[in-house]
């Protein structure tokens, strides 16, 4: 039977290599768009390791009047008392401006005795800020007041950067470098103190990325004039407003309230229109290959008929007829599908795009699965329409 089919595409090669390459390329666009559709279906399945719910996040500007440290201090400990003198704020916490689902990165690299230079965010933060989020220690503590003067500053990790720089050992006690940009040496710099619950700060679709926090010394309240406010479950527009109103009061400079949530779904919806353009353009793509397989599948029909017809009057069923046609598509289908695994397994072994081996393989899968439908499919009708044809007939137009 194999045989046979494999003859008769031989026959029409060059008809049927167009087919093959129709679907070559189209397996390799839904192998992309797959590959897209688990990443993010991965990163979605993640826990977010902490609360975003009711936190509310205030930027402003330190006021000009304020030269040295101390009258900097003295000014956000006023402001930190007179916030939380209201009765809808349960908690804040000063840090820099990257808080989760913004726009702002701060980054640097740090080293580890295996591991000379890894890339990372860093957060600059209040011991607080792990009770306004919510955050979940792994190992260790987080940070108390009096850490900062530690010789090595204390700092605590994310579960992903532990990894990627100890691996599996344990990271407590362990000091870290930073480069020195003057020397462009890596000095001892920092202790690890903890290991927190990985974050999900750049939105439910995004990777999660290495970080690491460590306590704002009494100088960082100059240059992170952003807090994070926990407020009472339904806090309203009325309070916004008047928070809006202490703070300007208080600074005199122009200040901007947001909320959590809000910058999720925005950070969200930015983190969809690479995929959403792709499900389009793959789209596309499969309904013209469906509409080119159907019309060639009927075309053959046509042509086909008197060939079709000395097969029912020899004694083939409509259905032995039906089941060729709907074989040779398959075989065509198959072709076009191991050459382009043969790609597309490149995508792993290369580790192209720095990409978990898990997401290519079941796009590679989902890609041969749809495939394999759309031309079943596409050929159940031709097929259905060709065991139809009466012998007597055919053999008579011929």
């Amino acid at each position: 039977m194999f045989k046979h089919l494999f003859k008769l595409i031989w026959n029409k090669k060059k008809q049927n290599f167009l087919l093959i390459t129709e679907m070559f390329v189209s397996f390799l666009v839904l192998f992309a768009v797959f590959s897209m559709v688990v990443y993010f279906y991965q990163n979605y399945k993640k826990p977010a390791g902490f609360d975003y719910n009711d936190v509310w996040v205030a930027t402003f500007s330190m006021p000009e009047h304020l030269q040295s440290n101390d009258s900097v201090n003295l000014f956000a400990e006023a402001m930190r008392n007179s916030l939380k003198s209201m009765p809808e704020i349960k908690e804040l916490s000063f840090t820099s401006m990257n808080v989760p689902f913004s726009m702002s990165t701060n980054g640097t690299s740090v080293s580890s005795q295996q591991k000379p230079r890894v890339h990372t965010n860093i957060f600059e933060v209040e011991p607080t800020y792990k009770d306004v989020l919510s955050i979940h220690m792994v190992e260790g503590r987080w940070f108390q007041k009096g850490d900062h003067v530690a010789k090595l500053r204390p700092v605590v990790l994310n579960q992903k950067l532990k990894e990627e720089l100890f691996g599996s050992e344990p990271a407590l006690g362990k000091t870290l470098g930073e480069e020195n940009y003057k020397t462009g040496q890596f000095e001892d710099r920092f202790k690890v103190i903890g290991v927190v619950q990985n974050l999900k700060e750049t939105g439910d679709y995004q990777a999660i990325e290495s970080g690491v926090y460590r306590g704002m010394d009494s100088g960082g309240l100059r240059w992170n004039n952003t807090i994070l406010l926990k407020v009472q479950p339904g806090a309203d527009a009325a309070f916004e407003s008047r928070l809006f109103k202490t703070l300007s009061n208080m600074t005199g400079t122009s200040i901007e309230i947001e909320h959590l949530e809000k910058k999720r779904i925005t950070k969200n919806k930015l983190a969809l229109v690479p995929m959403i353009i792709m499900l389009i353009v793959g789209g596309f793509l499969i309904i013209n290959v469906a509409m080119g397989l159907f019309g060639v599948l009927w075309y053959n029909i046509n042509k086909r008929r008197g060939e079709i017809g000395l097969r029912r009057a020899i004694g083939a069923s409509g259905s032995a007829v039906s089941k060729q046609l709907i074989g040779e598509a398959m075989v065509l289908s198959t072709m076009a599908l191991i050459v382009g695994s043969f790609f597309a397994v490149q995508f792993p072994l290369l580790h192209v795009f720095d990409l978990p081996a898990s997401v290519y393989v079941a796009a590679i899968l989902l890609a041969i699965v749809f495939i394999y439908l759309l031309v079943f499919v596409c050929a159940l009708y031709p097929g259905k329409q060709a065991a139809a044809i009466y012998p007597a007939v055919a053999l008579h137009e011929e």
